[in-house]
Order: structure tokens, then C-alpha cells, then sequence
């Protein structure tokens, strides 16, 4: 099944209102394993829906449409769909009942014009709305083609797909869907071209979407009975892992740092984190993750050099020799942070954010970031060139994705790609990268 979705409104053609809706509802229909060939946006305007149905449904069988279900003289969603789907509208008693129900709990009369609102299809059927006074609407013709008119409130629109709409969809495709997510560290393109005959497969089929220093890859499997599905996909999901190796982190997390935290935690590990370019960005995410307090103890934002040097012992001597964006520091501040906080494991970063700042040899996005490992005495040593990122924030924001990263390959044993190994008593000239 192919399908189109249609955002009703001339608030979002003007841009005052940002369109969730089509995000979240294309992202689902990819759960259901079904291709959306177009989004749209349109005002409120009667003549110019028509010309865009009418085009739509010579394209794809499903029409989702939000907005434009409201009691004002411009919401004629409803009634320009009905047209074009060769039905009718007539007033619905219970609909009315619970529109008036609703704003007597409310303190409030209905006007006049909210009995727009109880007019529901004669051939097709309404679609109840527990969330809101707007029942949407599910049309149908004889080719098989149907269209879903839900309200544009987020809040009522998300209920109600999830209530009324996926559940219809799922029944008509007679199988049951399973979807997981994978979560990979690196661009879109680099992991793309790994994985590119991956993505050519119609049932299960899998997705790439991008997102700042790291790609999720969703596959979906259709299949007759959920252990079908759920073996299909998962099958699937290793096919990728075997390709990406320790890239691809995990499965259905929301962000790296519940990965990290869960690690920890398994293995009986205790982290640390001191950030200078960061500003405690890395210590802000593992905070997220609740029950985070088990593995995470001090995170130490160290911005100054004064900071570096009360706070995690940093030499002076180092600093001036070596310069604050150096390795030498960077490794400094992670086994200070280390021994200071007693974790087993501690990361330390310094680094050039910008806009301004460059040094010789140093351009904006220069970024240290060395992890220590007391366990072993040891550690490893990056630098990282940031700079073809020329935000600040997105500088920030991948330096603290690579520190997330490096804590979760420590913590494993795995290796750390681009680094040098490290000890307390490794000679700065070494590390001087």
C-alpha cells in the first residue's frame, strides 16, 4: 500500500504553527510498512483540496489528512473529501451530544457552528474522538481507495491514530507488522554505502535516517503471525550488525547514553566525566537516563585552566608547555577525574568549539578526548577534527557523542577507532598529537 499525507491549515503554510503531525505520522506508516510517496501542506482552501485529492488518489491508495475537521467556515476538509469520494455528509445525533456534553463539562454553550462538526459520512463512517469535540472521518470508493480525516491538534490526532487508525490499517493489510530500530554511530552516506543492497529488500524492509554524528536504520517485516514478524525482523537486524560491526550500538533505545548507562551497570562500572569545550553536555545526557546515579558520580566542568588545575590536578607546567587544547591535557583531566572520583572509568575533553579561537596547527573543531581506564592503568587518546561542522553547537553536541562513544567501548573492551593508547606515565611528547 502506498500512501499520501495532507496537512490542512493556512497557520502552517504561514509557518506559525511547525507541522509535527506529517513527522509523526510518516514515521508510523513506516512501522506499517507503507510507502509514503508524498507529503503536502495546504490552506484552507476548497477549490485548490479538490485539485490536490483528486491528484493524489490517482497516485496512492491511502489519503491521511489532519486539519481542517474545526466548526469555522474554512474548515471544509470534510466536505470537499466527501465530494471527491462521492459521498455525502449528514448530522449525527450522538456526535452532537457528546460536542455539547464536552462543553458543558467545560462551563461553555456551543455555537451554532459547532454543529459542522456532528456532520459524519453516509457511506463511509465517522472516526470517534475521545480527546476533542471533532470526530474525523474514514471515506472509501470503489477501487479500494480511502482517505482518513483526522483533527490537526497533535494531541487529538496521535490518540486517535493510535485508537482508531492504525488498528483499521493493520486489519486491511491482513498480517501482522514488527518494526525495530537500530541505532548506528557515523553519517548517513558512510553507512549507507556498507549496507546500500540491505535497503533493495521489500519484506522485511529497512530505512536510514539521519541524525546529528549518528544514523538510525529501522526494519520492518510483514509477516502472517507476530513471531513471524518479530523472527523476521530480527533476522534481518543482524544482517546489518554482521556488516557495521561494533558501530551499530543497539536496538530500540532512544539515544546512546541509555546504552552506556545499561552497560555500566551490568558490568558493575562507575564513570566520570571532565569537560572543558563540552560545558557538561556529556554529563547532562547520562543525567537523562534515570538511574543513572548507580554509574555516575562527578562530572567535573572544568572550563578555566584554574578549574583543570584545583579541581583534577591538572600540571601547570603542562598547560604552558603544551597548551590547554592538547593532548597531553586531555589525557591529564581524565585520570584526574578518574582518581579524584574514584570511577574506574573517566573521560576528559578539551577542544576549540568557535566560532573564533584558531591556533597554529589548531583550527576551529580541534577536540581532545582521552578516556582512562583505572582498572588497567590505561586509556586512549583522540583527536578529533570537528571544523567541517562550523556550529558551535554541532561541534559541542559531536564531541560529546564521540565521549559517550569511547565510555561505551571501554567499558566493553572493544577498541577505539583513530586512537592511541595511553598511560598515567605516558610522556606528553608521546601524546602531542
Amino acid at each position: 500500500m502506498t500512501a499520501e499525507i495532507i496537512c490542512v491549515g493556512t497557520e502552517l503554510l504561514l509557518g506559525d504553527i511547525l507541522n509535527t503531525n506529517a513527522q509523526f505520522l510518516s514515521r508510523e506508516l513506516a512501522e506499517l510498512g507503507i510507502s509514503v510517496l508524498h507529503q503536502h501542506v495546504i490552506g484552507d482552501n476548497p477549490d485548490r483540496l479538490r485539485e490536490l485529492v483528486a491528484q493524489a488518489r490517482s497516485r496512492s491508495g491511502l489519503l491521511l489528512f489532519s486539519g481542517g475537521l474545526g466548526p469555522t467556515g474554512d474548515d471544509l476538509t470534510k466536505e470537499t473529501v466527501a465530494e471527491a469520494f462521492g459521498d455525502t455528509l449528514h448530522f449525527d445525533e450522538e456526535e452532537w451530544a457528546k460536542i455539547t456534553a464536552f462543553f458543558a463539562r467545560t462551563g461553555r454553550t456551543p455555537t451554532p457552528n459547532n454543529r459542522k462538526q456532528a456532520m459524519v459520512p453516509v457511506r463511509g463512517h465517522k472516526i470517534p474522538n475521545a480527546h476533542g469535540t471533532a470526530p474525523g472521518a474514514w471515506f472509501e470508493d470503489e477501487q479500494g481507495h480511502c482517505a482518513a480525516l483526522m483533527p490537526g491538534v497533535p494531541r487529538e490526532m496521535k490518540a486517535m491514530w493510535a485508537e482508531q487508525v492504525r488498528p483499521a490499517l493493520q486489519r486491511r493489510q491482513n498480517c501482522t507488522i514488527h518494526s525495530r530500530t537500530l541505532r548506528v554511530l557515523g553519517g548517513e552516506s558512510s553507512i549507507a554505502s556498507k549496507v546500500a543492497p540491505l535497503f533493495e529488500s521489500a519484506n522485511p524492509t529497512a530505512a536510514i535516517y539521519c541524525k546529528t554524528g549518528e544514523s538510525e536504520i529501522r526494519v520492518t517485516a510483514r509477516e502472517a503471525t507476530a513471531e513471524a514478524a518479530e523472527r523476521a525482523c530480527n533476522d534481518y537486524l543482524e544482517k546489518f550488525r554482521a556488516i557495521l560491526g561494533d558501530a551499530a550500538y543497539d536496538v530500540d533505545v532512544p539515544a546512546l547514553e541509555y546504552t552506556v548507562v545499561r552497560i555500566l551497570r551490568e558490568r558493575g562500572l562507575h564513570a566520570a566525566t571532565a569537560e572543558s569545550c563540552t560545558g557538561g553536555m556529556i554529563a547532562e545526557r547520562l543525567t537523562n537516563v534515570p538511574g543513572a546515579s548507580d554509574v555516575f558520580g562527578f562530572g567535573f566542568v572544568t572550563y578555566a585552566e584554574a578549574a583543570k588545575q584545583q579541581m583534577l590536578g591538572v600540571d601547570p607546567a603542562l598547560i604552558g608547555r603544551w597548551n590547554v587544547i592538547s593532548g597531553p591535557v586531555a589525557a591529564a583531566m581524565a585520570f584526574g577525574a578518574a582518581r579524584v572520583s574514584g570511577a574506574e572509568l573517566a573521560v576528559g575533553i578539551t577542544g576549540l568549539a568557535g566560532p573564533g579561537g584558531a591556533l597554529p596547527g589548531k583550527p576551529v573543531g580541534t577536540v581532545y578526548l582521552a578516556g582512562a581506564d583505572l582498572r588497567a592503568r590505561t586509556g586512549w587518546l583522540q583527536r578529533l577534527a570537528l571544523g567541517g561542522y562550523e556550529d558551535r553547537q554541532v561541534i559541542r553536541t559531536r564531541a560529546a557523542l564521540y565521549a559517550l562513544d569511547l565510555l561505551r567501548r571501554m567499558a566493553l573492551g572493544l577498541p577505539v577507532p583513530d586512537a592511541v593508547p595511553i598511560t598515567p606515565e605516558t610522556p606528553p611528547e608521546q601524546i602531542d598529537l
